[in-house]
Parts: C-alpha cells; sequence; structure tokens
C-alpha cells in the first residue's frame, strides 16, 4: 500500500499488521487519529479485507467519533479469514490470539467492537486474549454489554428524523414514511416514529416492499414478519419489487439496510422531501448533491446512525439501558441540529457541513 495515497494531516498514526503462525493469523489494525480519545473500530473477518479497506473505514470512524461528540478517535481492525471455511473453535483462536496480539495496544490507543462476521462471542474471545474488558464493545451482558437488540441505532434515526423535519418544513404527525429494511435499525425506527403519529406506508424486506398509503400498522408488522418471515405477508397492502420503494410519493425515505440503493438509475424518480440515511452509504456523495439540487434535504449516515457507537460509548463507561437511551437522543438531536443549521446558513450539502464540524473538534483538540 501506498501510504502517501492516504496520509495527511488528521492521520493514520499507526497501522498495526498482525502475524502468529501458530494460530494461522494474519491481521491488521488502523489507528487513525487519537486527538479526541483512543481509536473506536469494529474487527470485520473477511478473506479479501486490506489494508487499505481497513485505512478507509478507520478515516470513517475518525469523522464519526467526532461529530458524535465522543471522547473517542477512529480505528478500525480486519482479520483475513473465510469464517465459511473455518471452524468455531479455529474462529475462537484467531480472535484470543488476536486480544494477545493487541495487549498493550487495546485499549490504551484501539477499542474494538463487532462488525462484518464479528459479534458478541467473537468480542468474548477477543477478551480472554487480550485480558481487558474495556479493550472492545458490543460484548455480551454477562460481560456488561448493552445489546444492539436494544435498538440503539434506530432509536438515534428517529430522533434524527424529529429535528430533520422541521428543517424540511414537514409536521411529523401529518408525515407519510417509507422505510428499507426492517432489520434491528429499520424494525425500530419504524416503531418509535409510528409512536409520535407518523404514517408508515411502506416498509421493505429482503423478500420485497409492502405498500399502502392509507397506513401500515406496526405491531401488526412485526407480529406478521415473526410468523412469516416478511412484512410482504401484511394485509391489506400491494406487494412491490424492492427498488420502487424509493419511487413512491412518501414525504420521509429511509434506507436503512444496503449501500448505493439510491444512485444514478433512480435518483431523478426519488419523491421524498426528506432521506434520513440509516444504513451506511446507502447513496454516494454524488448523488447526494444531485437529490439536494432537486430540493430533497439528505441527513447523512454518520450523523443519522451514530446512535450504535454512542451506545457503545456508554457500555465502556459502564452506563446502564436508560442512560444509554438518553446519552443517544442528546447527542443525536445535538449533532443534527448543528449539521443542519450550518448547512442551511453556508448553503452547502449536510455532509459538507459534518465534515466541517467533525474536523474542526480534532484540530481545535490538537490546539489544546
Amino acid at each position: 500500500m501506498e501510504l502517501e495515497k492516504f496520509a495527511d494531516e488528521f492521520g493514520p498514526e499507526k497501522i498495526i499488521e498482525v502475524y502468529d503462525k501458530k494460530a494461522g493469523l494474519k491481521a491488521v489494525t488502523v489507528i487513525d487519529n487519537t486527538a479526541l480519545g483512543p481509536g473506536k473500530g469494529g474487527i470485520r473477518m473477511t478473506p479479501s479485507v486490506s489494508v487499505e479497506e481497513v485505512f478507509r473505514l478507520a478515516r470513517t470512524m475518525t469523522w464519526k467519533c467526532s461529530l458524535a461528540g465522543l471522547p473517542f478517535g477512529g480505528a478500525k481492525s480486519g482479520i483475513v479469514a473465510d469464517p465459511k471455511k473455518i471452524s468455531l473453535e479455529q474462529k475462537a483462536e484467531l480472535m484470543r490470539a488476536f486480544g494477545r496480539a493487541l495487549r498493550g495496544i487495546a485499549p490504551k490507543y484501539y477499542i474494538g467492537a463487532p462488525d462484518v462476521n464479528t459479534g458478541e462471542q467473537e468480542m468474548k474471545w477477543f477478551v480472554e486474549g487480550n485480558g481487558n474488558l474495556k479493550s472492545v464493545t458490543g460484548k455480551p451482558k454477562e460481560l456488561g454489554g448493552l445489546p444492539h437488540e436494544l435498538g440503539s441505532t434506530g432509536f438515534g434515526v428517529f430522533h434524527s428524523t424529529l429535528i430533520a423535519v422541521k428543517f424540511a418544513k414537514l409536521d411529523i404527525t401529518k408525515a407519510t414514511v417509507a422505510i428499507e429494511g426492517f432489520g434491528n435499525v429499520g424494525s425500530f425506527a419504524a416503531k418509535f416514529l409510528s409512536q409520535v403519529g407518523a404514517k408508515l406506508v411502506a416498509i421493505s424486506d429482503s423478500k420485497g416492499t409492502i405498500y399502502n398509503p392509507e397506513g401500515l400498522d406496526f405491531n401488526k408488522l412485526s407480529e406478521i414478519k415473526k410468523q412469516t418471515g416478511s412484512v410482504i405477508n401484511y394485509q391489506p397492502g400491494q406487494v412491490l419489487p424492492n427498488e420502487e420503494i424509493f419511487k413512491l410519493p412518501v414525504d420521509i425515505l429511509i434506507p436503512a439496510a444496503l449501500p448505493d440503493v439510491i444512485n444514478e438509475n433512480n435518483v431523478n424518480e426519488v419523491k421524498a422531501k426528506l432521506i434520513v440515511e440509516a444504513a451506511n452509504i446507502p447513496c454516494k456523495p454524488e448523488i447526494e448533491k444531485i437529490l439536494h439540487e432537486r430540493g430533497i434535504l439528505v441527513v447523512p449516515d454518520f450523523v443519522a446512525n451514530a446512535g450504535g457507537l454512542i451506545s457503545s460509548y456508554c457500555e465502556y463507561k459502564g452506563y446502564d439501558e436508560s442512560k444509554m437511551f438518553a446519552l443517544v437522543e442528546k447527542k443525536i438531536k445535538k449533532n443534527t441540529k448543528a449539521v443542519l443549521k450550518r448547512a442551511k446558513k453556508e448553503k452547502i450539502l449536510p455532509r459538507e457541513a459534518a465534515l466541517e464540524i467533525a474536523k474542526e473538534r480534532i484540530l481545535k483538540k490538537r490546539k489544546e
């Protein structure tokens, strides 16, 4: 990797390549920036993970932690392995070996978390190798973890939406909402929005989209999903292909599942007035620019979906669930407001405003 291609005034500070022949471990940790605190970022396990990929993700975490107003820097790790081709015992040994290798690094300079192909069990194994409970977040409840199932990310998306509707000149109690994805993030966003009177009219999952302009009942929808495995079995409603959800005549569109779903093929067919990005990179910055030019307000992913990250900080600090939810609400509201206010004042994209704020906070801390 040509480091010069990436290096700038913000980082990376450390690139740690790990080899453990006995365990069969080949891994990398990139600590991008620690001006605000130890680098925070997940540990992914894929056969193709590269230093470049891990650096890009670490840089994203630098901005995300800064914007979330957390005392964390940005970092990321990757373990080169195919989970489909190794046994559970081998996976456990890789995680323990990685934990051992990062003794002295984690948690002083780096705090891990679940990512692609890793979850709370893998975090438990990492802690067993590392010996420090604070070396990762996303641990099992018995080790002081705050489970993702509590819905912290969806809860944050909900509060980001409540702030954004005011900037989009919408009334949440009269607004129609379409949500792509009914997993951990989308389902909680749907739940909280329906509780304040927003009208859910379209929800999708991997099988397709269910659409009813008269509204969908959240509790009934959840029950149908649980019983049948898909929201498309909800009645009354029209079943549409997945991609149609982005073209529906709704006020608020929340992409909460896959990347690049709003793209050059459908950007001009989007009819929503407000898009809140619950998923990571649901559209590229150049697509956001087109939406902006069409008068559609877009709340960027690392502003709206930081609830899970804030929850990680709460776990790190040993907070309980109620304190975690209170902090998610406070920080997401404050940061969404700051970003949209600046974007409006400077007539720039919300993403540009968010990056400006994140960079300013890091540079200010460095001068202190």
